[in-house]
This record gives C-alpha cells, structure tokens and sequence, in this order.
C-alpha cells in the first residue's frame, strides 16, 4: 500500500463529542441526573466505551431494570451498535452538523426488530472479525486472515478497543498490501448508505477494463448513472471524485476494511 501515514493517523485520531441524555420516562428519582459527557473515537463501536456512561445512569433508573440490555437512540431512531460510532454519525448528521451529538439512553422497551443484541463485547468481537474475515475475501480471497495465527488477530482486536495506532496497523498493514502480480485488490470492500435505510454492496473493481485505476466519479457513474449530482461521504469529509478507489480503500477504510460512505 501507498505509505501516506500521515492520513492514517488523521482518521485514526478522529474523535466526536457526544452528550449522553437518559430517556426521561426511565427516571426514577427526584433527582434529576446530569447529562454524560464523552469524547469517543469515530472508529470504534458503542459498546466499548459506553461502560463509565451507563455506571453514571444506573443510579436513577428502577433497579429491575438495571441489568436489561441498553441501547441507544438518535431523536426516535435506535442506533446500530455494530456499525462503526463515527459513520453512524454522518448517516444521521452529515448533512446538518451538530456537536456534541446528544443521544437518548435507554435500558427498557429494546426494539428487537430493529437492534441486534449485544450482552457483552465478546460479541462485539465476534461481529468485527468476522466482517474482517469478509473484507479479506474481498479483497485477497481470504488469504491474509487464514494465514495469520490467533495472536495476531487477538492485537488487531485489542488495538482497535484499546485505541493503539501502532498496536493495530503493525497487523493491519498486511491486509492492505497488495498481493500476486496484480497491483490493487481483486475486489474494493464498500457499503454505500443512503439516509433511507438502503445499503448498497457490489462487487467493485478497483481497475477500469484497460487497466486503468477506477476513480469516485466512475464509480458514481456506473451505480448511478441516472443521478446528476451525486456526493459521497466518509469520515466527516466529502470524498473528491478524482479519488482512486484502490486509495481510498487502502486509507480510508473503517478498522474492519469496509469503507462505509453515506451517500449525499
């Protein structure tokens, strides 16, 4: 992969304000309690750094409900947890900024048809591998992760949740190398998201068919040909079009390897 490690490190660094509020109608003493303030890495997923908050809450709700899954919701739409913090905030905020984003914490009436459950982070675990696992098969048929021993996914895992740069990407660098004679990846790992709930995933080549590296703009131009204007956005930032996919994807991607664009 190209060494620009300097983008690494911003996208690494990207952290978001966020103000934790708890659902009014779970307040059980007079008392009302104070909002949770947090800074949270865009890169991680709710469930690791959401423990201090919900110790803070505990204290004001009925204690039969305290040990009930909690989950979180952005004015009336249920967050999912196994999406990356910093991607859920441009789906829902992208377009209309607003920090610190305050949330809604709630420990009853789990929407079951909406949210995956989530008891511990050892599922969360389960979730990101896996989706790593799939990004590999993307992009060297699987044959990084099968390659490398349990330590070595165990650091990638305890990199991302323990917020260590170098930890990570002393293992994440292989997945991002190319591999064979042919410079790129076979397939660009991508999830396009559009504010109404409608994901798009395809086989996407990094190369056009003379060879030539396929950019933002000729990839808008084949998924939505019939759309004038057509924006893409990741880590808070508008993707110019001139992009090289196969950059984008080396630099860009969430720590599970999938980019995650929302579509403005």
């Amino acid at each position: 992969m190209a060494n620009d490690r300097e983008v690494l490190r911003e996208i690494w660094d990207g952290k978001l304000p966020i103000c934790f509020q708890l659902a009014q109608e779970e307040i059980m003493e007079i008392q009302q309690p104070d909002p949770f303030y947090v800074m949270v890495p865009r890169l991680s997923y709710f469930p690791l750094v959401t423990d201090k908050m919900k110790r803070h809450f505990l204290r004001y709700i009925s204690q039969e409900n305290a040990d009930n899954e909690m989950w979180l919701d952005y004015n009336g739409q249920p967050l999912k947890w196994h999406y990356p913090i910093g991607f859920l905030y441009d789906l829902f905020c992208g377009n209309d900024p607003q920090l610190p984003w305050t949330l809604t914490v709630h420990f009853t009436k789990f929407p079951e048809t909406i949210l995956l459950r989530c008891p511990n982070k050892d599922v969360v675990e389960a979730h990101y591998m896996s989706t790593v696992k799939e990004a590999d098969v993307l992009k060297h048929r699987g044959q990084v992760m099968s390659t490398m021993q349990k330590k070595d996914h165990n650091q990638l895992w305890l990199g991302l949740q323990n917020d260590k740069f170098d930890q990570f990407w002393a293992i994440n660098r292989r997945l991002m190398e190319s591999h064979g004679d042919n410079e790129g990846f076979k397939h660009i790992p991508m999830r396009i998201y559009s504010d109404d709930g409608i994901t798009c995933q395809r086989l996407i080549c990094p190369k056009n068919n003379d060879g030539s590296r396929k950019t933002v703009h000729q990839l808008l131009s084949e998924l939505y040909p019939d759309k004038a204007e057509v924006n893409l956005r990741t880590h808070g930032v508008l993707i110019p079009l001139d992009t090289p996919l196969q950059w984008l994807s080396e630099h860009m991607s969430y720590p599970d390897n999938f980019l995650h664009i929302c579509l403005c």
